[in-house]
């Protein structure tokens, strides 16, 4: 049997993989079909596509995760993702890049939250007091590191563009798929799930558990419902400073080469920042709770997405881009230890699943109206609405403030 230790530096290198190949292509996606002829609704109109998909299949393949194992759903997750990447990279036109995301939505769902599920059962079956958020901010700060060393290889690789009369934006995609095919190998032989685990699961599932587990939890709990409306706030922001934020960089910049260029050491930083950032929410947490430290977060990343909006140039922009990724990197952490709290080993990746759910659902309405905001008044006003609308996404922890309280109380 794994021990907790075993347990979290399994995850710390499969986080590790599964996160650099995205890093290697993070804010290419924008600017890949921007630069094959697409307008800025038309690219916001397919990358909404993911949400739309894990609006309807997180909760039917969070279930799946809870029932079948974590790692088969973890493997068939895989093989999607490298599927849609081969699609993205050869797609001209908008019903090309628009099967490729769609796929991505399927991948994206499947794998949202086996891993972690995973690694929190391995640790409290081994050790039922195992301090798991530490555990979860040390996986968000090696996911950092990850993006980060990912975007500034890309950026190398766009600024050298090394094969002549192709994009210098496609070559970083080559090798995102490579590094993609190296994860999908690890992952078959660390995540081990024993015959009897699986079978606990299929019996827990059949019963009460699983989806139809995860559906009465919600129901029932308060807290839960309050932290997967932190969601709907959130999610607005993100698709600012995730998404828009190399369109405004290409804007400032003259181009989508130029901004591929840039944008790769900057988010480079920004993922550094990230990394930091989940390092300091576990020490923080310590000191005033898990809650109250991912509403600051959270307050925090809504006022710096503001601040990029209103910025004058492109040092401003990026310095708070870099500013928005270290709040945004204290926070996740945080908000996913409270939502395990809320579950146990048959709901856990159901709970999860319900959480991206919300999350991918709300990105894909406010990718597109953020798009058409963009393009009528520009995206300065399109990041300053959506900093200040998530702002209010804190509240929405005095829920889980009050229960942590209680339960500190002797």
């Amino acid at each position: 049997m794994i021990d907790a230790a075993g347990a979290q530096r399994r995850l710390l290198w499969l986080t590790a993989l599964r996160w650099l190949p995205v890093g290697v292509t993070f804010g290419l996606t924008a600017l890949l079909p921007l630069e094959r002829g697409l307008s800025l609704v038309e690219v916001g109109a397919i990358l909404s596509l993911q949400g739309i998909v894990a609006l309807v299949l997180e909760l039917p393949t969070g279930g799946l995760a809870d029932t079948l194992g974590r790692r088969p759903v973890l493997l068939i997750a895989a093989l999607i993702g490298l599927a849609s990447t081969v699609l993205f990279v050869l797609a001209q036109d908008v019903a090309g890049f628009a099967v490729a995301m769609l796929l991505q939505g399927v991948f994206r769902t499947l794998d949202s939250g086996p891993l972690e599920a995973w690694y929190v059962d391995a640790a409290h079956t081994a050790d039922p007091a195992a301090p798991v958020e530490q555990g979860l901010a040390r996986a968000a700060t090696v996911l950092g590191v990850s993006i980060a060393a990912g975007a500034l290889g890309g950026g190398l690789l766009v600024a050298w563009g090394p094969l002549p009369g192709t994009s210098a934006l496609v070559l970083p995609f080559l090798v995102s798929l490579a590094l993609s095919a190296v994860s999908v190998v690890v992952t078959a032989v660390l995540v081990v799930e024993p015959p009897r685990r699986r079978r606990r699961m299929r019996e827990a599932a059949a019963g009460s558990s699983g989806l139809r587990g995860a559906l009465r939890l919600i129901r029932r709990s308060p807290i839960l419902r309050a932290l997967l409306a932190v969601e709907v706030f959130w999610a607005v922001a993100m698709v600012a400073f995730e998404t828009l934020t190399p369109v405004r960089l290409a804007e400032l910049a003259g181009g989508e080469d130029a901004a591929g260029a840039l944008f790769g050491p900057a988010s480079a930083a920004a993922w550094g920042l990230f990394a930091l950032g989940s390092l300091l929410a576990g020490r923080a947490a310590r000191r005033w709770g898990v809650a109250v430290t991912a509403a600051l977060a959270r307050i925090l990343n809504g006022a710096f997405v503001v601040v990029m909006g209103v910025v004058a140039g492109p040092v401003g922009l990026l310095a708070a881009y870099g500013a928005s990724y270290l709040s945004h990197g204290a926070a996740s952490p945080m908000h996913n230890t409270l939502l395990h709290r809320q579950a146990d080993a048959s709901t856990r990746a159901s709970v999860l699943s319900a959480n991206a759910m919300v999350s991918g659902g709300v990105y894909s309405a406010g990718l597109l109206a953020l798009t058409v905001l963009a393009e009528h008044t520009g995206t300065g006003i399109a990041f300053a609405a959506a900093g200040a609308f998530s702002v209010f996404g804190a509240l929405c922890y005095l829920p889980a403030w009050r229960a942590e309280r209680a339960a500190d109380r002797p």
